[in-house]
């Protein structure tokens, strides 16, 4: 075995192995990405006919359907981040800033039913957390600066009401869940309950 070779093979055919590995399960996150926006209960024979890869290959690369589904929220949820990065790019006014990331966050939840459906309990809990903390590190951002604009009530935390908003986004996202209410007018309240909340437009931003 020469200096430029690795056991078991030639040089670079592990790296091409797991090039290979790596490729094959984007694919298959894709096709999920794909199918489960048309058919959220698709299962994984499904997804592996949408990718065009045995179900073994599915199971390879995500040992259970609940880490596939935590895999698609994640790559949703980088998704949303882009596209709030690229509103945050337009500023203005912070109340206006801080309902387009709510409006990016619902376009994505309604053209992606299959979050409605991702693994409960302290696993599923956790990831969810971990996908909540870039966009509340956002939402405090747009709250303080409305605060110190005068646009949003100064007097409570950013951070309570930061939480708040996301205490609201999820008992949206539960109506919808339970089949109580459909997404738009979800939406629509969650935005008066948010504009309530942060007292918007009762104050006058020149005091």
């Amino acid at each position: 075995m020469t200096a430029f070779e690795t056991p078991g093979g030639p040089s670079g055919e592990r790296p091409r192995r797991r090039a290979d590995a790596e490729r094959s399960r984007v694919a298959v996150l894709d096709a999920a990405v794909r199918l489960l926006a048309r058919r959220p209960d698709a299962g994984m024979a499904a997804i592996a006919a949408e990718a065009g890869v045995t179900r073994q290959t599915v199971y390879a690369h995500f040992g259970t359907r609940d880490a596939l589904l935590g895999a698609v929220a994640d790559r949703i949820t980088h998704q949303a981040m882009a596209a709030m990065d690229e509103a945050e790019e337009r500023g203005g006014p912070a109340l206006d800033s801080l309902l387009r990331l709510q409006d990016i966050g619902w376009r994505l939840f309604e053209r992606n039913p299959v979050l409605l459906g991702l693994p409960g309990g302290r696993a599923g809990a956790a990831a969810d957390t971990s996908r909540h903390e870039p966009v509340a590190a956002r939402l405090t951002r747009l709250v303080q600066q409305g605060q110190a604009s005068g646009e949003f009530d100064p007097a409570p935390p950013a951070g309570w009401l930061v939480a708040a908003i996301i205490a609201l986004g999820h008992a949206a996202g539960d109506e919808v869940g339970a089949g109580r209410m459909p997404v738009r007018e979800a939406a629509a309240w969650l935005r008066v309950a948010t504009l309530a909340l942060l007292g918007a437009g009762r104050r006058d931003p020149a005091s």
